[in-house]
């Protein structure tokens, strides 16, 4: 088996992988770490828990020097996966004396710009709060010579694609560009085409979206079954701490406190939340002072728990994507999960798109528990609206291509006339 020491890792980074007690690689670091190193454009994908963060962390933390401005960028699509990304780093980090800062919205950002004023090498950002930074000229992006785009089908599912495109506007040309996702739509691979190098490949189990080491299963009831089903779920779960996924923010709450009404130990996470409550509710959560995390989608990305055991649907996704990004908060790292979602039979049509999108089972619980199944109704003209249409997933924000490319290429542009016209493209591509 191939050692960290071998892929070129650098003596300081090796000793904090040691104390953490990160032997050896997964094969997404295996294969991409080399290639960075080498200064090679890299897309990288796998499925979420499997070692992303570190395949482009080590390679810049090893590369990057530990004195001077900002050298690298990475750009994140939520608050809780920039500070997830940004402690993971520190910790590789420790002993080379390199500074990495979040920045991301929800915090105070005169905070940040103390931070900043303190030296960082490394800047982990969430799209907006870094055009905010660059409007108030708190950043400079002038000497950044590697930028990372991680969980890009994510930022680009968010409508960030015009962020991103501004933000490598004002990056160095001549800059190494690493992309890296759980899947790889096509409007990526377009995204690369127009801002990478030549870009080397690293493609693990691209085909098959669903982990192997986690068991799924579904079980088909009336939706007045549901909490009553979730409770005796819950209850089995060998102390596992489960994560519960409702649609909205304000079943979310609900879910909560019914929960918490029947003696289960209860956090929430949710888009109402202020940034302290929602760190607040992580905090509990990951020290296992809860039992219970109901979230909605925002936790679906960037939250990585290893003694997380269970996931439950209890509300079926629209998308997809989002279920196997759901599951993806178990099994991480290689271990084992089970995801059980609870299918109302008014949600049928959505979950059948789910099965239609693996090769792996996801087992029908109904018969092994003795639970009949309801009669599947047709809800044609409702669903049709709620269908998840990929065609037309990243096509949202299409006229910030054309206002874009008003600017022309980079050759022959100063930074001061970009400067002057930020200010009508923000406030277009933000409409």
């Amino acid at each position: 088996m191939t050692s960290f020491e071998q892929l070129g890792i650098s003596t300081s980074v090796m000793k904090a992988l040691k104390e953490i007690g990160i032997e050896s690689p997964f094969p997404i670091q295996e294969s991409s770490i080399p290639l960075i190193l080498k200064g090679m454009d890299v897309i990288g994908q796998a499925h979420t828990g499997t070692g992303k963060t570190a395949a482009f962390s080590l390679p810049l933390i090893t590369r990057i020097k530990s004195k001077g401005t900002i050298q690298a960028l990475i750009l994140v699509p939520t608050r809780e996966l920039a500070i997830q990304v940004t402690n993971e780093m520190r910790k590789f980090a420790r002993y080379t004396g390199t500074r990495i800062v979040a920045i991301y919205g929800g915090q105070r950002i005169n905070l940040q710009i103390n931070q900043l004023r303190k030296g960082a090498q490394i800047v982990v950002a969430t799209p907006g709060r870094l055009i905010d930074h660059v409007k108030n000229g708190s950043i400079q992006l002038d000497n950044v010579n590697y930028v990372v785009l991680d969980e890009a089908d994510r930022m680009l599912d968010m409508g960030f694609i015009d962020d991103i495109k501004f933000i490598l506007f004002y990056v160095n040309e001549d800059r190494q560009t690493c992309l890296f996702s759980a899947t790889m739509p096509p409007e990526i691979l377009r995204l690369s085409r127009e801002y990478m190098k030549d870009p080397k490949e690293v493609r693990l189990n691209e085909d098959e979206l669903s982990l192997e080491t986690i068991n799924q299963s579904y079980l088909i009831i009336d939706e007045r079954e549901k909490f009553k089903h979730l409770c005796n779920l819950i209850k089995s779960s060998e102390k596992k701490q489960t994560i519960v996924f409702a649609a909205t923010k304000i079943r979310t709450q609900r879910l909560a406190e019914d929960l918490k009404h029947h003696g289960f130990r209860v956090i929430t996470i949710h888009g109402d939340l202020s940034q302290k409550q929602r760190d607040h509710s992580m905090s509990r959560f990951r020290t296992g002072n809860e039992d219970i995390l109901v979230a909605t989608d925002i936790a679906a990305r960037g939250i990585d728990i290893p003694a997380v055991g269970h996931i439950i649907n209890y509300d079926v996704p629209d998308n997809p994507l989002i279920y196997f990004h759901r599951i993806g908060r178990t099994a991480r790292a290689g271990g084992s999960g089970q995801a059980i979602s609870l299918v109302s039979k008014n949600r049928f049509e959505d979950f059948s798109r789910i099965l239609n999108h693996t090769d792996q089972q996801i087992k029908r619980l109904n018969d092994e528990m003795g639970i009949e199944v309801p009669q599947i109704q047709s809800y044609s003209g409702r669903t049709n609206i709620r269908r998840y249409n990929e065609s037309n997933r990243y096509n949202r924000n299409s006229y910030g291509n054309t206002r874009y490319r008003r600017y022309g290429s980079r050759n022959g542009e100063n930074r001061e006339y970009r400067r002057k016209t930020y200010s009508s493209y923000r406030s277009y591509a933000r409409q």
